[in-house]
């Protein structure tokens, strides 16, 4: 329990960084000028450095186990939040941005990767439910407390009292975290599998790739940045009302990942996993979404209760992350989680960025804001459904594990 509360604090920063911009998003652009494009940038500025760092991430964790790792990563996040505080314009910003995503990418990766070798299958379902709530506190804690904070601190400050709490997480990663005792150099495995090729030909990765990129990656990328500026760009919420917003979708999703971690032993033990799970719950993301879509803001009263139900349907895809772990034998599932991980946030950039990209292309061309918006969120959405429909024909194929 020690081990798990120390990650589950580092991951708690790590989430509330990640998820910090859509609450600063009107701060920000006033401050700056920014442009929807210039915004899903800057947000998605983390997820490249967070997706840059995953495949040597995955060897290292594999050869030097969690605490070695993490708490070296963590020295580039606390360096990424000092110098988000002192910069003066978006390059600066954006490259600090970058090097914060890069510097807590281990966070999720490394316990992840401890548990695969240190509890049960039904035991790693749980705990990555469990992480994954301690996730959604930081992002509620990234919400109304952070708009709450600004007007009497400014954000400068408070990015320098997280670069403080994290140099606090690292020192109890240091010294509390169990020490790594499987191979360090070597792991046993043959020269084919030594690397990352055996885990992307994988036929359960490949299944995966498509809706972790979409589905997941999208499911993140509209809890940390959009659903913000559809709120307020959209249904005409205020910029409180839309930090009220995201703090509910925030507490509904801590409910939701304490509720997944509290059934999934019970529904592993009846052969409900990860597979028929994520068949049988995603559709109800897609038609959350496509109602927010049609509905736009002739109803917007309803739009935040409409984005929650999309955000907790869109939880049937977090069990693929230890389902892909637990695909491939224990030496090598810190490059396979470390790989999934990088599809993951590969696509939350993508996004973040393709759809800021596209509401200012469509603006230019003459749409209106809420159609450019709608539009975009429509692309968004039929990408999803594309992935989830090749995710349901691949599954059928073999994922046995790799093995030495």
């Amino acid at each position: 329990m020690p081990a798990f509360l120390i990650f589950a604090f580092a991951y708690f920063l790590s989430t509330l960084i990640s998820a910090i911009t859509a609450a600063l998003s009107p701060v920000l652009s006033r401050e700056f000028a920014l442009q929807a494009r210039d915004l899903g940038l800057l947000a998605g500025g983390y997820f490249l450095g967070f997706a840059i760092t995953q495949l040597p991430l995955g060897k290292w964790l594999d050869r030097h186990g969690p605490k070695r790792v993490i708490v070296g990563f963590l020295a580039m996040a606390i360096l990424g939040c000092v110098a988000f505080a002192f910069a003066n314009t978006l390059a600066g910003l954006l490259s600090a941005r970058v090097l914060c995503g890069a510097g807590l990418s281990a966070c999720l990766m490394a316990p992840l990767t401890g548990y695969r070798r240190w509890f049960a299958p039904a035991i790693q379902m749980r705990a990555n439910s469990w992480m994954l709530m301690t996730g959604s506190l930081g992002m509620i804690a990234s919400t109304l407390p952070v708009q709450w904070l600004v007007p009497l601190v400014g954000w400068r400050p408070i990015f320098l009292a997280l670069a403080l709490l994290l140099l606090l997480a690292g020192a109890l990663i240091a010294w509390r975290a169990p020490a790594w005792t499987g191979p360090r150099g070597n792991t046993g495995l043959p020269p084919s599998h030594s690397g990352y090729a055996a885990v992307w030909r994988h036929p359960y990765f490949r299944a995966m790739a498509p809706v972790g990129f979409f589905c997941y990656g999208g499911l993140l990328a509209v809890q940390t940045l959009w659903a913000a500026p559809w709120m307020v760009k959209v249904a005409g919420y205020s910029a409180l009302q839309a930090a009220t917003g995201l703090f509910w979708i925030n507490v509904a999703m801590l409910c939701t990942f304490w509720f997944w971690g509290l059934v999934n032993p019970w529904l592993a033990r009846r052969g409900l996993h990860a597979d028929r799970l994520m068949t049988l719950g995603l559709p109800l993301s897609f038609m959350f979404l496509a109602i927010t879509i049609v509905v736009g803001d002739r109803y917007s009263a309803w739009t935040g209760v409409l984005l929650v139900f999309y955000c907790v349907a869109g939880s049937f895809i977090s069990p693929s992350q230890p389902a892909v772990g637990m695909a491939f034998t224990s030496e090598v599932a810190g490059r396979a989680l470390s790989a999934y991980n990088l599809v993951i946030f590969a696509g939350v950039f993508a996004i973040q960025w393709g759809i800021g990209l596209m509401v200012d292309g469509l603006m230019a061309l003459g749409a209106s804001q809420t159609l450019s918006f709608r539009l975009a969120f429509a692309a968004f959405l039929g990408c999803c459904i594309a992935s989830y429909l090749h995710f349901k024909r691949a599954t059928g194929h073999n994922r046995s594990p790799i093995t030495s």
